[in-house]
């Protein structure tokens, strides 16, 4: 049996060969996004360049054409309603009016050059343009295939005007921006949107900026509203990078603490565990600040105003590990279990308080004031301070 397969080769794309088997079909190609000539080089095309070629003649000479279409200097261009029709809706219901009052079948595109109208309608016939074409009239062609609806051509118009070379630049940003926005093109809006964001001071000293000021006023102001907001973002998002490194400082001081009052480490220990001659390095990178820390805190006698800076970071760290752990009564850690209830007595003792008592509320501010622990009102005082050193004193020794 013998079969007939048109096969890739040659001058002639659609060259006959003779197969003494049959051949297996051939997978379906890709669907291509480009639709400029030759786009497919090399590749099998749906429709071959021949035919192409003849839609393109068709056109160009207006072999019995019935459509007249007036351009913006005055020349017409000789289209076919049907081939017209069927590429748009739009200037299929234009034709059906002009048929229905008896008028000659004319359409006028003004507004937008007549070589851009040409190549316009040069794609609804071949599906075809050229580079250099594009390359001049891509925002007209944007316009016309929103207006006709011609979803194909938007396409390419959107991706062409995005990534072509020096096509969207801060002289022109802002007129882009506004015809993307009338022509229903999410994409080049967001584009053109971001980049006025990130170049707003060269973007509103163009003219495209201060015609846009008279002539688009909310426009304006929604833009100014918008890099507002994001100026505060901005700072939000670095407040958050700040804190979150803050959250994890905090988390590595907790767990290096956690270690050095149950395991111990370098110098420093639990008093009822012997230190080890030759010790592993130590895989906390906190525990060599928090040891200095600790030492300084068990021996400080620092009698000013105020306190002594360390200890007060000490007592913050003591503060935030009582409140996060959950089972003070065997943790190793000093005070956890009595900084704890000394919070709770302290929020305790407000409850009996006049409502109209001044008191400090800050349980972080009453840990140490002028180096003593106390719990303070208006009317009484208590001073723990002797106790709490003695319990570090006792939890904590030092390597002689």
């Amino acid at each position: 049996m013998k079969l007939e397969t048109v096969v890739k080769g040659g001058s002639d794309p659609f060259e006959k060969r003779t197969c003494s088997t049959p051949q297996p079909p051939l997978p379906p190609p890709e669907p291509s996004t480009t639709y400029s000539k030759r786009s497919v080089m090399g590749g099998y095309h749906c429709i071959s360049s021949a035919t192409t070629d003849l839609w393109d003649r068709l056109f160009d000479e207006g072999y019995r054409a019935d459509v007249c279409v007036h351009t913006e200097n005055g020349s017409i261009i000789y289209g076919h309603s049907n081939v017209l029709g069927m590429a748009s809706p739009v200037l299929r219901e234009m034709l059906k009016q002009a048929r229905k009052h008896g008028h000659q079948r004319s359409i006028s595109m003004l507004g937008v050059p007549s070589e851009a109208v040409r190549v316009f309608i040069r794609f609804l016939y071949s599906s075809c343009y050229a580079k250099e074409e594009m390359d001049e009239f891509a925002l007209h062609l944007l316009v016309l295939s929103h207006v006709y609806v011609i979803p194909q051509l938007k396409r390419e118009c959107e991706r062409k005007i995005e990534h072509g070379l020096m096509m969207i630049n801060t002289e022109n940003v802002v007129d882009i921006f506004q015809l993307a926005l009338l022509c229903d093109a999410p994409r080049l809006s967001f584009v053109c949107h971001r980049m006025i964001c990130n170049n707003f001071k060269s973007v509103s000293a163009t003219e495209g900026w201060t015609a846009m000021k008279q002539s688009h006023p909310v426009l304006e102001k929604i833009l100014l509203e918008f890099i507002t907001d994001e100026d505060h973002r901005q700072k939000e998002r670095v407040r958050n990078t700040k804190e979150r490194q803050v959250y994890l400082q905090l988390c590595e001081a907790m767990e290096a603490l956690v270690h050095i009052c149950k395991d111990g480490c370098r110098t420093i220990g639990p008093h009822d565990k012997d230190f080890k001659v030759n010790q592993n390095p130590c895989n906390f990178a906190a525990c060599k600040g928090l040891e200095s820390l600790v030492r300084h805190f068990s021996s400080c006698k620092l009698r000013v105003p105020g306190g002594c800076i360390h200890c007060k970071r000490m007592w913050q760290l003591l503060e935030l590990h009582s409140r996060l752990c959950a089972d003070s009564d065997v943790c190793r850690v000093p005070l956890c279990r009595l900084v704890l209830l000394v919070c709770s007595l302290f929020c305790l003792v407000i409850q009996f308080l006049p409502y109209n008592t001044y008191i400090c509320t800050l349980p972080t501010v009453l840990f140490l004031r002028e180096n003593l622990f106390i719990v303070e009102t208006n009317s009484f005082k208590y001073n723990i301070s002797g106790l709490l050193r003695r319990e570090v004193g006792n939890k904590v020794r030092k390597k002689r």
